[in-house]
Parts: C-alpha cells; structure tokens; sequence
C-alpha cells in the first residue's frame, strides 16, 4: 500500500543501541534494483543502511532536493558521477552527495561491493525502500521514487550512464 501524498510520516529522535553486523534494524531488508539494503538506524534526522551490491548493479542518476547522501565504501570499487563529473571510490573511502546533487553509483568492477550509505534528514527514503522491494519495472521505480523525495534524471541525460 503507497502512502497517500498528503499523509505525513513522522520517524522518532534517534534511540540509543547497537544494530549488530549481521542484522537489520527491525529485520528490515530490501531487494531495490538487485541490490541488497539492510536498515540500519532510522530516526527523524537519519537514516543509514549497508548495500551490498553485486557487479553489474547500480542506481541510475537521480536527485534528494532535499537530503544530504553519503557512502563510506567497505569492499570493492564505485563508478560515480557527481554532478556531471565520473570518478570511482573503494574502501575507506567517503563520498559526499550534498542535497541538489545529481549523482548516480554503479558497481562496474569485477567484484561484489559493499558500503555503507546514509542520508539526512530521513524523508521518506524508507518508505521508498518498502515500496521499491522486489520492483522490477523500472518506470514504476520512477514514479514511486517521486512520490517519496527522490527525482530520476530522464534517461541518456548523463553520457555514459
């Protein structure tokens, strides 16, 4: 069931605790464009989750109006595009997506990858998430995506997405 566009989703203050390595903050895990998202905090100010990303895989470029975005890569390497520039990160490495930013991140090298992801303020990114689980038409995650805070460039846009 999609939210209805004048409901109102309201996350608590952040609560104090660990979210152990091997689970999902309230066993949340989602399957979004073949990518495997496991929920890790939730609150009003943030929201974070680990994706593990097979090669092959990745989020065409897209826009939060009004999220800042961030990656701390774990394993493997990310193809990037930052606001109309290509460029890669591995491990250790954080990449930073201020709110307007177009970008977009793909796991082209020949292994799995796997970073933590987070933004801020929440949104609805998580609602998106329950709504993109196990979605493969990629104009229904277009539409869907709207409707939660997340704006998809039209597609041949970015040369080389």
């Amino acid at each position: 069931m999609e939210p209805q566009l004048d409901q109102e989703i309201i996350l608590g203050p952040l609560h104090k605790g660990i979210t152990l390595a091997s689970e999902a903050m309230g066993n949340k895990v989602w399957n979004v464009l073949g990518h495997t998202y496991l929920s890790k905090v939730e609150s009003a100010t943030s929201f974070a989750w680990l994706s593990l990303d097979p090669t092959g895989t990745g989020v065409p470029p897209h826009v939060h109006p009004t999220q800042d975005e961030h990656i701390y890569v774990l394993e493997g390497v990310y193809t990037l595009y930052l606001d109309g520039e290509w460029m890669t990160a591995g491990p250790g490495d954080t990449v930073r997506m201020p709110m307007g930013l177009p970008h977009a991140y793909f796991n082209k090298a020949d292994a799995a990858a796997k970073a933590l992801f987070w933004v801020s303020p929440s949104g609805q990114l998580a609602q998106l998430f329950d709504q993109l689980h196990n979605l493969s038409d990629p104009d229904e995650v277009v539409r869907r995506s709207a409707l939660h805070g997340v704006d998809f460039l039209p597609q041949g846009s970015v040369p080389g997405a």
